[in-house]
């Protein structure tokens, strides 16, 4: 009987623990200050074209409080790679296109990190329509990000 006990507080602590990190990462005001260089939402419905973790409806769910009236959609000229798209002619990568409202859309860039790990670019799908997609801003714009290494000279 100790050890269905210590299951259960096992169990609840790791539940506890798998919701705290999804608030912090996905919704909490920390963590994401989004840059002062992007342009405001636009104040209306927008379609997003969405490849990875965002596919799943629990990930949509809790990210955006919504599910995105997904639809199927391919997106032609890129490949994927892992949670990445890179240019690669003759190849297509299939996903969701979602219709989010400005504010969802918010809640999408702050889940993708817009401006310090992926850009948003508006790019045609296969059927025609225009949807947002985040692409991975260049390692370059990321390497900012890290410390930088003092050169031997300089070196106190």
């Amino acid at each position: 009987m100790v050890w269905l006990k210590r299951l259960l507080i096992g169990s609840g602590l790791g539940l506890i623990s798998v919701a705290g990190w999804l608030w912090l990462t996905m919704l909490s005001p920390w963590f994401y200050d989004r840059p002062d260089d992007l342009p405001d939402i636009e104040q209306r419905s927008h379609q997003v074209f969405v490849y990875g973790t965002l596919r799943l409806a629990p990930v949509r769910l809790v990210v955006m409080g919504s599910f995105g009236a997904p639809e199927e959609a391919v997106l032609e000229g890129y490949q994927r790679s892992g949670l990445d798209l890179s240019q690669q002619p003759g190849s297509q990568v299939e996903g969701l296109r979602l219709r989010v409202d400005a504010t969802e859309l918010a809640r999408l860039d702050r889940y993708e990190r817009l401006g310090i790990r992926y850009e948003r670019v508006k790019k045609t799908l296969t059927d025609g329509s225009n949807a947002w997609v985040y692409l991975r801003l260049p390692e370059t714009h990321n390497a900012l990000l890290l410390p930088i290494e003092m050169p031997i000279a300089l070196r106190p």
